[in-house]
Formats: structure tokens, sequence, C-alpha cells
């Protein structure tokens, strides 16, 4: 008898674990481009683009890459590619204005919709050269880039 209780908290902790976890952001941006943590290593290190951390700002600072500007975003949509824009908000202003400018959104890391979804805005606002850097501030601080506070 405690071995079945044991078995259905096991159970059921494990499911509401599963539950609880994101799921992964999409592999692809229509009308703009996925980049590893390489590609915005290159980029950071040669100052040719505005990395954009979609984080709350309580965890911007708490570590953020060189140079990137803190833009929140604030998600009420669901966790999908085909998401309702109208939910959520996101401060443009925060942004260059030139649409032609580089841009690399981020967050965490692959289940990070924040930035996926802030890139996805930003392309739908007219922007032309937008990268979604998926990996995010995870894959940032597993290769030990530097970051700033």
């Amino acid at each position: 008898m405690l071995r079945r209780a044991v078995f259905a908290v096991l159970v059921s902790s494990l499911s509401f674990a599963a539950m609880a976890e994101d799921p992964a952001t999409p592999t692809a941006l229509k009308g703009g481009k996925v980049i590893s943590v390489d590609d915005a290593s290159t980029l950071s290190k040669a100052k040719s683009a505005t990395f954009v951390d979609t984080r709350s700002p309580l965890n911007f600072g708490k570590g953020h890459i060189p140079a990137a500007v803190s833009a929140a975003y604030k998600e009420k949509s669901d966790k999908v590619e085909n998401f309702n824009a109208a939910e959520d908000s996101f401060d443009f202003a925060k942004i260059p204005a030139d649409k032609s400018a580089a841009i690399v959104f981020y967050s965490d890391g692959p289940t990070g919709w924040k930035s996926y979804k802030a890139a996805v805005l930003a392309i739908k606002e007219g922007y032309k050269n937008v990268s979604y850097f998926r990996g995010g501030y995870t894959d940032w601080t597993a290769k030990n880039l530097p970051s700033e506070r």
C-alpha cells in the first residue's frame, strides 16, 4: 500500500514537472534568421548588431550580453508559433528606429518564447535584418563568453 502511494506521488510529481516546462521555440524564423552562439559571438565582437534582451529587467540585471539593450517582452499569449500578438506588449522605442539595422533578439534559451515573439513582431513592423539567437543567454554563458551586469 505504501509503495503504491509513493509511486502515485512520484508519477504525479513528474507529470506536474513536465507540464511546467515550456515547449521549445521554433527552429526557423520567417523573414529573419536563427543564429547560433558562434554567430552571436561574432556579431557581438564586431559590434555589428544591436542585441536586444527580452527577459525581465531582473534577469537582465543578473547578467547579459555586453552592450545589450533591455527591452522586456510582456507575454500573455500562448507559447505557440502562431501566437496572438494582441495579447502581448513590446516597446519598440527601445530598439533602433532604423528598420534596416541588424538586430539580434535573445532571451534565456530554446524555451525562451519572448525573444522569438519579439523577433516575429519586429519583422511584422518592417524590420529587414532580424536575427533570433535561439540558444540565448544559456548558450552564451555555457561557452563562457563575456557578460555584463
